[in-house]
This record gives C-alpha cells, structure tokens and sequence, in this order.
C-alpha cells in the first residue's frame, strides 16, 4: 500500500476555552471535506476518487485521514499532489492538524452500495454484525446488489448478506492470479517471438 504521511502545523492556539477549540476544529473539518469534494470535481486530478475519508479531534490536534484511488493505480507522487493541495486550503487555519493520504491498495474497501456493483466478478471479504449462515466472516465472488442484499458466489453457492449487516467489505488480492495471468502472458509473447522469427 503506498501511503504518504505529512503532518502541518499552524500556531499554538492562545485560547484556553474548550467551545473555542472545538468551534475552531469544527471550521477545520468542514473546510476539510469541501476542499475533498473541490478535488473529486476538478479536472486537473483526473479520475481520482476519494474512496473514504475521515477528520477525528484528538486533545491537541485534529486528525485527517483520505483514501484515494485510481484505475491506473495510486503512487506517492499523487498522494503528495493531494496532500498540497489539502493542506494549501487548511493553512489558513491557527488549529494544529495531521494528514495523511493514503492509496486504496489492493485490497480496496467496498464502502458505497454502487461499489458491490462495480467490482462484480471480484473477490472480497465481507465482516457482517450478525452471523450469517453459520459465520461473521464470508469469502467469494461478488455477484453485486439484488434488493437490500450483497449477493456472493462461494463454494456452497449464492450467499445473499443483508447490506444493513456489513461492517467491512473490501477486495481480496489473490497474488496466484496476478501470477497465472503473467505466465499466460509470458507464454503468448514467447509464441508470438517464434513465429516472428
């Protein structure tokens, strides 16, 4: 997973009351998450999405944490391009903040309904809050949204889980398949050498 960590911080607060700081770190949040839905709109940044966010107030500070992906995939030089951009718009505020930006990876969270839909014929994990035929924990092939249920292919058959249920989904790298697919791949451009030969 590639992940950019950068920390900015402003001035020391000089007011010691709590409505203040949390007025402060609320303003912070809020400009936080306009300038992620600026960036999701704006063209220079292409086809990034911002898959999942959140802004949490520590004592000191307050944390904010984006996940970014792409279908091209994600590399340090974006994250950092995100990350500038982020803290270009929070410098103005005299509340200390970390960021971090990180890429989805390869094992990318499902947290939209439109997202078991897109990534049908995928792999993924799902974590339910109750148990679901036998199990919290439920493996397979994703066949998408029917109704208000996940439907997964695994190896007893379909597997309807209510999505009001799912805690966690996520894809699940599978390392076998990237090897088989360059093994085909390796034997079709070695063919191909031959018979140009």
């Amino acid at each position: 997973m590639v992940r950019n960590r950068k920390a900015w911080a402003g001035p020391a607060l000089r007011c010691c009351r709590g409505s203040k700081t949390a007025e402060l770190a609320s303003d912070l949040q809020l400009a936080f998450e306009r300038e992620l839905d600026a960036i999701a709109h704006d063209r220079t940044f292409g086809d990034v999405e911002i898959v999942a966010h959140r802004a949490r107030a520590t004592r000191n500070s307050t944390e904010l944490r984006v996940t970014i992906d792409r279908p091209q995939g994600v590399d340090i030089g974006l994250c950092e391009r995100v990350a500038a951009r982020i803290s270009a718009s929070l410098d103005a505020f005299e509340k200390l903040y970390t960021l971090e930006v990180e890429s989805a990876g390869l094992e990318r969270p499902l947290v939209r309904p439109g997202d078991y839909d897109r990534f049908t014929g995928k792999r993924v994990r799902i974590v339910t809050t109750l148990t679901v035929n036998g199990g919290k924990t439920h493996r397979g092939v994703l066949r998408g949204l029917r109704g208000a249920n996940v439907v997964l292919e695994t190896e007893s058959g379909e597997l309807p889980l209510p999505l009001a249920t799912v805690k966690s989904a996520n894809l699940e790298y599978d390392p076998r398949a990237d090897l088989q697919r360059d093994k085909r791949e390796r034997k079709k451009s070695h063919g191909d050498s031959r018979h140009g030969n």
